[in-house]
C-alpha cells in the first residue's frame, strides 16, 4: 500500500496558495506534517499555476534540474515535471510545491513566505525513505482576495 500525501489548501490569490502537508503511514497515521507553499491559481497554465485539486500519483525519481532526487506528481493535465522541492517563495515555484516550518514575511513583498523549508524538505523525504511512490490528495476551498 502506498502513503498518502494530502495537501490542504487554505488561502490564495493570484500569486500564492498556502496550505498544510501530510503524510498518512500505511497504518493511517500521521508521521508527517509542514506548511505548503504553491503558486497562485491560473487555469493550470505550465510554469505559473499551482495544480488543479485532486489526485495524483508521486514518484520518486532523480532530477538533472536539482541533480538529486525528488518527489514528482505525475498525471497533472498538460503539465509535467511537477515536484517537491524546497523553496521560500512562491515565485520561486514553476507549478511545484515546497514545504516549510512556518509562514514569515521574509523580502518584504507582503506575502508570507515559508522558512526553513530543506530542513522541512529533508524531514519530508525521511518520513517516505521506504517508498518510491505515494498517492497525492489535494483538496481545500481556499479563502481568496
Amino acid at each position: 500500500m502506498k502513503p498518502i500525501i494530502k495537501i490542504h489548501r487554505i488561502w490564495q490569490d493570484e500569486n500564492q496558495t498556502s496550505g498544510t502537508c501530510t503524510i498518512i503511514d500505511n497504518d493511517n497515521f500521521p508521521v508527517f506534517t509542514s506548511l505548503s507553499l504553491e503558486r497562485g491559481w491560473k487555469g493550470n497554465q505550465n510554469n505559473i499555476s499551482c495544480i488543479p485539486k485532486g489526485l495524483y500519483d508521486v514518484r520518486l525519481e532523480y532530477s538533472p534540474r536539482f541533480d538529486k532526487k525528488l518527489w514528482e506528481i505525475k498525471g497533472v493535465p498538460n503539465r509535467s515535471e511537477c515536484k517537491f522541492h524546497a523553496s521560500n517563495y512562491w515565485y520561486q515555484l514553476n507549478g511545484c510545491v515546497a514545504l516549510g516550518l512556518r509562514y514569515k514575511l521574509i523580502n518584504g513583498d507582503n506575502y508570507r513566505d515559508v522558512t526553513a523549508s530543506k530542513d522541512t524538505m529533508s524531514a519530508f523525504h525521511t518520513s517516505l525513505r521506504n517508498y518510491t511512490d505515494a498517492l497525492l490528495m489535494i483538496t481545500g476551498e481556499p479563502n481568496t482576495f
